[in-house]
């Protein structure tokens, strides 16, 4: 069983998907804080001043917080801010994956483009005997 497991570690694709895992996960973070960091306060900026995350309708009568972190300790809140920026995230990674898989498809396309042909071998003389047979044959 540890000599199976060993092979199934081994394979390629199992590899390339932890690495690929690895690379998103960090990929993510980045796109979380140009979200979170860049364009969140630009936006909130335009919108008032107000920090975008903490946007929110208190489901509670008891709920008087003008943050999140505190109106969430004083009871239920709907907070559609924090919604919209991880929605934003969400658009902004998957826009750069579309530009990276077409950018990934156009060099596959450039290179089939740029493939040298493969030259045909002449076929063996004994084959090259029965075509030339066969089209005698065929004209008569």
């Amino acid at each position: 069983m540890l000599k199976e497991f060993q092979e199934f570690i081994s394979r390629g694709n199992v590899m390339d998907l932890a690495v690929a895992v690895i690379i998103g996960a960090a990929f993510g973070k980045i796109v979380t804080s140009l979200v979170d960091d860049i364009i969140m306060p630009v936006i909130g900026a335009i919108l008032g001043g107000l920090d975008f995350n903490n946007y929110f309708l208190p489901l509670s009568s008891a709920v008087n917080a003008t943050s999140l972190a505190e109106a969430k300790k004083q009871g239920a809140v709907f907070a559609y801010g924090s919604f919209i920026t991880v929605a934003l995230n969400f658009l902004i990674l998957a826009f750069i994956i579309f530009l990276m898989v077409k950018a990934v498809n156009n060099l596959r396309q450039r290179l089939e483009r740029e493939k040298p042909a493969v030259p045909v071998a002449p076929p063996p003389a004994d084959v090259a005997l029965l075509t030339e047979i066969r089209d005698l044959l065929a004209r008569k």
